[in-house]
């Protein structure tokens, strides 16, 4: 699978040329890597070119151009970089209204626990959520949340053989299921699989 290492990242002067064409590359790609579960919540499947972007965009923003600050950037970004058995995603919980999103954020404790795939013919995989940090308290969980999805090989040989791809929330106050996740997102998210 394609990783990120130093030669990939541009430079800020470099980086700043080419923004505008590469931001509506990866926002042109990005539409096949979201999947929206209900009304509420949305999975951006992170690979290559949108953690890559994320990375070119924090230096920018916080005008990072010293060596280490580049390789803790990558540190940090790469891990939400598919490895070939597994899928990675952003979860964003988006409620536009803030009093609603607050409200919400209190009842929904424990949701990133319980997003799931499904390949045709398998049980589902439940994520596992927030490696790099925990995310929730007592009180409330967080707007955002990194999922991890680990596919068996049985699995991954079925997606590219044609099994249908299945997600849903199982949740105590936020149910949502997508029976067939459309044709192009998951033939993009068979790219992050090797067999």
């Amino acid at each position: 699978m394609p990783q990120i290492n130093r030669d990939s990242i541009m430079t800020l002067e470099a980086y700043a040329k080419v923004r505008q064409k590469f931001r509506t590359e990866v926002m042109t790609h990005k539409k096949n890597r979201k999947v929206s579960i209900g009304e509420d919540i949305t999975l951006i499947f992170e690979d290559e070119l949108t953690v890559r972007y994320q990375i070119q965009e924090m230096l920018r923003v916080e005008k990072i151009f010293e060596e280490k600050g580049i390789l803790d950037e990558m540190s940090v970004y790469g891990a939400l970089i598919p490895d070939g058995s597994n899928w990675k995603a952003t979860m964003l919980i988006e409620y536009p209204d803030p009093v609603e999103r607050a409200d919400k954020l209190t009842k929904l404790i424990g949701i990133e626990d319980n997003v799931w795939v499904r390949v045709q013919g398998h049980n589902p995989v439940y994520a596992i959520a927030d490696e790099d940090l925990e995310r929730e308290t007592e009180e409330k969980t967080s707007s955002v949340h990194f999922l991890r999805f680990e596919l068996t090989q049985d699995m991954i040989q079925g997606l590219y053989n044609g099994a249908f791809l299945s997600m849903g929330i199982d949740h105590s106050v936020y149910h949502a299921l997508i029976e067939q996740v459309d044709t192009m997102v998951c033939s993009s998210l068979i790219n992050d699989l090797t067999i």
